[in-house]
């Protein structure tokens, strides 16, 4: 079996009756979800929908996405899911690469109003076995500003879905599908346990608090389940007790903090908590290490999993101690949908292969050899950066933003906040006698960037620094950490009661911002869906009172959201 709905099928006449999948009061056992999958794939191949074409899913979470994701491999097609939320211009130039012929929502309905690309005729070439056709494409930030869609075959899949080291199949556990669909970690949360009998538990599309998801995860009783290092760092500071039931935890996106890993460890006896490390070109991870208790940091990203090779290689591509990861393997995606010289650069020939004729993929992570063979992650090779779990190249923020009037220059850098994760700061100079409003750089970043690849707060400058040999200087820029107030073009009015004066130095220390006055904008100021679960955390333990990211964006200031908490006391 080479595709991944064949061997869901053995697991379908294995188990008929038991529960495949759960969410928003709906159940569906292995029989009922792969009877539904069947007319959703139906329907596709009615519309021409077959082998190497590629359908649009424009989706968040819930029962009726994993129904079609399953019925568009079915119809023989690919799924490339995209997220909603991601602006209208960013999704349009998606789907255009991907050559998306068919646009559907979660429950399988097409969506109106888009034109579909023309099949490109050499998307089939090459192709091998049937588990080198292709089962999705998903989208990775790209430095000049085009999204790059890796396109991920059906082997891919299973070599991450059925021998899964970084977390062994159990069909009595139960795992948590968190991630939007748009992010590769969604892969590992869906297919293994479906094509290994577990049970797939789908959280509610709402954006839930931290108590929220915590008090979920619980009462789920969810064994399995993946996390951004920034949300696992959240969790375990405000709800580790919510955890006392998972039996696997893996962790990725970033850097794990060692002394989140040792204090889960101690209050969670049994759990297995996984460092997962991969990109999305090698299916979601290439390797993994199960942290022991106590272990000290930096906590290293351990050994390739089943059905990958690594090579740490200098830059003349010589095996070395210290060196840049490649990875190979059955893990390797087909390469970028639509862009072949970017392919030929990333993808290159394995020399060590055999038999030969093999690929590698550059992953552009500098890691060290440990004498025990184990991996150490010591950064990156180039200018990429991760955000929240998502890889973000600076360059693409760059230029959206240098086509904002009044822009001569811009730079994009990261710099640490005061949770331990990282965010992007634009240090933008305007042409002579221009005048830049931070407010247009911020929509002219909501309107061409996905979410997590907008900078968190503006720097306008005179000009950017430059190296010896002329180049703008980035780690002079990534240093200068500042706690001003931005330029927000509103007054600074100061807290007028005790209760505002308390949210405003809470969003002080969060935000890493001095002077914060009550009616500035949470959003504005840099905050964010994971900020905004770290800080109704932070409110319930303070005021015992129960908020949920959606009141930060319902109102947004410190007025606004002190009257709100005053509302929930009376």
């Amino acid at each position: 079996m080479n595709m991944v709905h064949e061997v869901l099928a053995e697991r379908v006449a294995a188990t008929p009756d038991k529960v495949a999948v759960r969410g928003d009061d709906c159940v569906l056992t292995y029989a009922e979800l792969d009877a539904r999958a069947n007319r959703a794939g139906e329907r596709l191949r009615a519309l021409g929908m077959g082998r190497e074409s590629t359908v649009g899913v424009v989706a968040r979470r819930s029962v009726e996405l994993v129904v079609t994701l399953l019925g568009v491999l079915k119809s023989g097609a690919a799924y490339v899911p995209v997220d909603p939320r991601q602006p209208d211009r960013w999704r349009t130039t998606a789907l255009r690469s991907a050559g998306v012929q068919h646009l559907v929502d979660e429950t399988g309905t097409a969506l109106p109003g888009y034109e579909a690309a023309r099949p490109d005729p050499a998307a089939g070439q090459a192709l091998g076995t049937a588990g080198g056709h292709l089962a999705y494409v998903a989208f990775t930030s790209g430095s000049t500003g085009t999204p790059r869609g890796v396109a991920v075959p059906h082997e891919a899949v299973l070599r991450l879905a059925l021998d899964p080291t970084c977390a062994p199949l159990d069909p009595h556990d139960r795992y948590l599908q968190f991630a939007p669909v748009a992010f590769d970690a969604s892969t590992f949360e869906i297919w293994p346990p479906l094509l290994g009998g577990a049970e797939l538990v789908v959280h509610p599309a709402s954006e839930p608090s931290s108590a929220e998801l915590a008090e979920f995860i619980s009462a789920q009783k969810i064994t399995t389940l993946w996390m951004t290092a920034g949300l696992f760092q959240l969790m375990v500071d405000a709800h580790v007790d919510h955890l006392a039931g998972v039996r696997r935890l893996v962790v990725g996106g970033d850097v794990v903090s060692p002394r989140h890993a040792a204090e889960i460890l101690a209050r969670v006896p049994g759990l297995r908590l996984v460092n997962g490390y991969g990109p999305t070109e090698n299916t979601t991870f290439t390797c993994c290490h199960e942290v022991a208790p106590g272990e000290p940091g930096p906590l290293p990203i351990g050994r390739p999993i089943t059905g990958t090779g690594v090579r740490v290689l200098d830059a003349r591509l010589t095996p070395a101690v210290e060196g840049e990861l490649y990875a190979t393997g059955s893990g390797l995606a087909r390469g970028y949908a639509g862009a072949p010289g970017l392919t030929a650069a990333r993808f290159v020939c394995d020399p060590w292969s055999s038999p030969p004729g093999g690929r590698m993929y550059r992953t552009g992570d500098r890691v060290r050899v440990r004498p025990d063979g184990v991996l150490e992650f010591l950064g990156r090779a180039d200018r990429q950066i991760k955000i929240n779990g998502f890889r973000v190249e600076p360059g693409e923020v760059e230029s959206a933003l240098a086509t904002q009037p009044g822009v001569r220059a811009v730079a994009v850098v990261a710099q640490p906040t005061t949770t331990g994760t990282q965010q992007l700061v634009a240090f933008v100079a305007p042409h002579r006698g221009q005048v830049l409003s931070v407010l247009g750089l911020r929509k002219q970043a909501t309107a061409a960037l996905p979410d997590y690849a907008r900078p968190a707060s503006y720097r306008v400058v005179d000009g950017l620094p430059l190296t010896v040999n002329g180049k703008v200087d980035r780690a002079e820029l990534a240093g200068r950490v500042s706690r001003e107030r931005p330029d927000l073009f509103t007054d600074y009015v100061p807290p007028r009661s005790l209760l505002e004066k308390q949210i405003a130095e809470m969003w002080s220390d969060l935000l890493g911002i001095d002077r914060i006055g009550v009616d500035d904008d949470f959003i504005v100021l840099g905050g964010h869906s994971l900020l905004s679960m770290r800080m109704t955390a932070d409110i319930a333990t303070e005021f015992a009172v129960a908020l949920t990211p959606l009141d930060f964006y319902l109102r947004p200031t410190v007025a606004g959201l002190a009257t709100l908490i005053e509302e929930r006391t009376l």
